[in-house]
């Protein structure tokens, strides 16, 4: 059974159907859930990039690498050069890609 008895219709003028629809298209929600969440008062932002499950698989990567170079450093209680510039560049190419992606 549905969760939802009641059926509210509007009428509207194409311009605002256009609105709507763009409305729509911006959350990534159909109309239905965006009329719901805007009466709700929930506010809408538009749907994150598909890149966005990319960005963070590389930056949980990035993180696994500076744990991986934090660990070496505590076992053996010192931590060579490249290692630090490798951590820098993948954090600076992280950050590279967040800010190119907002």
């Amino acid at each position: 059974m549905r969760d939802r008895q009641h059926f509210v219709g509007a009428w509207l003028g194409d311009k605002e159907l256009a609105h709507l629809r763009k409305q729509c298209a911006v959350t990534g929600l159909s109309v239905s859930a965006f009329v719901r969440k805007a009466i709700a008062g929930v506010q809408l932002r538009p749907r994150p990039p598909g890149e966005y499950g990319a960005l963070l698989r590389e930056l949980a990567a990035i993180g696994n690498n500076i744990n991986q170079i934090a660990y070496w450093a505590n076992a053996r209680k010192s931590i060579h050069e490249p290692e630090i510039v490798e951590a820098a560049v993948l954090a600076n190419e992280a950050w590279r890609l967040v800010k190119d992606k907002l």
